[in-house]
C-alpha cells in the first residue's frame, strides 16, 4: 500500500541495504523503509532534518507539524537521500560488528557508569548520567598513537574517542571512522599531520585555524565579552584584551561597537582602534561598576 500511495525510489547498490524513499502529504522527503534493524524516521524539508516519534497515522497523512526538533542542515533533497543511505550503511555495519550491551557500575572520570558497550576485549564504552567515553585496557592502550594516548586509558566521548577509532579501525563503521578522522583533524592537528604525513592547509582544521587567528592578532584587541548597551542606543559594549587573552592581570578595555557591525566570526571579533572608540561611560556589565577603565 505504501508503494502505491507514495512516489518511491529504491537505492540498491550491491551488498548495501535497500532504502525506499517517498513523500508525506505536504511534500517532505521520507525514508519509507530501510532494510536494517533501526530504520530512520527523519524527513527533510527545505534542507532541514527534523525528527518524529510514534506517529500513529499512515505515512500518507504525515505533515511537517508531526515532526519536531532540529537534526542538522542539508543542501537539498539529494543530500537528504545520501544522508539516509549513509545512515543505513552505518547501521548495517554496526550490527555486523556484534557489539554487546552490558550492565556496569564502574567508576569513570564522568561518574558511575549506567551501562556499557563492549566493542572488543579491552575496548569498552561507558555511559553516565552526564557524559561518557571509552576505557581501554593497558594492553589496548599501548596501541594508541603516542600523540593521542591517554595515560589512564580513558577517552571522553566528545573528541578524544577518535583516538580509539584511529587505533582500532576494525571496530568501527565507515561513518564512525570518517567522524573520527575529522575530529582528529579538527582538534588534534599536530597528531593528524604526524600520523598522515601531510600538512593541513588553512580551513582544514578548526584548532589549527584558531591557533593561526590568535597568532595573527596577538597584539590586537580581541573581544572576550559583549552586551547590548543600555546606555548607548544602537551600540554593543564590549570588553577586549590583547590577543583575546584571559586571566588575572590581563589588561582590559571597553569599546563601543555599532550593533549592526558586531558579528562574531569563528574565533572572535577584532577591534579596529581607528574606528571603535574606547568607552569610559556607564556600563551595562553588572560586574564592571567601580572597576578602572
Amino acid at each position: 500500500m505504501i508503494a502505491r500511495t507514495f512516489e518511491t525510489h529504491v537505492v540498491e547498490p550491491p551488498g548495501s541495504p535497500e532504502v525506499t524513499f517517498g513523500r508525506s502529504a505536504d511534500g517532505l522527503a521520507l525514508p519509507l523503509s530501510v532494510s536494517t534493524p533501526s530504520p530512520w524516521l527523519r524527513p527533510a524539508m527545505t534542507g532541514t532534518l527534523v525528527t518524529g516519534w510514534r506517529i500513529r497515522r499512515p505515512m500518507a497523512e504525515w505533515t511537517r507539524s508531526d515532526f519536531y526538533g532540529h537534526a542538522g542542515e542539508l543542501a537539498d533533497e539529494a543530500g537528504f537521500r545520501a544522508h539516509v543511505k549513509e545512515s543505513a550503511v552505518h547501521q548495517q555495519q554496526r550490527a555486523a560488528l556484534g557489539r554487546r550491551e552490558i550492565h556496569s557500575r564502574a567508576h569513570t572520570p564522568w561518574g558511575t557508569s549506567q551501562g556499557a558497550t563492549v566493542y572488543a576485549e579491552g575496548v569498552v564504552a561507558h555511559s553516565t548520567a552526564g557524559h561518557g567515553g571509552f576505557h581501554l585496557s593497558a594492553e589496548r592502550n599501548r596501541k594508541v598513537h603516542q600523540m593521542l594516548r591517554a595515560n589512564d586509558g580513558w577517552y571522553e566521548e566528545d573528541c578524544h574517542w577518535a583516538a580509539v577509532a584511529q587505533a582500532f579501525p576494525q571496530l568501527f563503521t565507515d561513518f564512525e571512522r570518517a567522524c573520527a578522522e575529522k575530529s582528529i583533524r579538527d582538534w588534534y592537528p599536530d597528531a593528524w599531520e604526524a600520523i598522515l604525513g601531510r600538512v593541513l592547509e588553512p580551513g582544514q582544521s578548526a584548532k589549527k585555524d584558531e591557533r593561526a587567528f590568535f597568532e595573527k592578532h596577538t597584539d590586537d584587541w580581541v573581544v572576550v565579552s559583549a552586551i547590548r548597551s543600555g546606555h548607548q542606543a544602537g551600540f554593543t559594549e564590549v570588553i577586549a584584551t590583547p590577543g583575546g587573552r584571559r586571566g588575572a592581570g590581563t589588561e582590559e578595555r571597553r569599546f563601543l561597537v555599532a550593533t549592526d557591525e558586531y558579528h562574531v566570526g569563528r574565533f572572535g571579533f577584532v577591534i579596529d582602534v581607528a574606528r571603535h572608540r574606547i568607552y569610559g561611560g556607564p556600563s551595562s556589565f553588572m560586574d564592571w561598576q567601580g572597576r578602572d577603565t
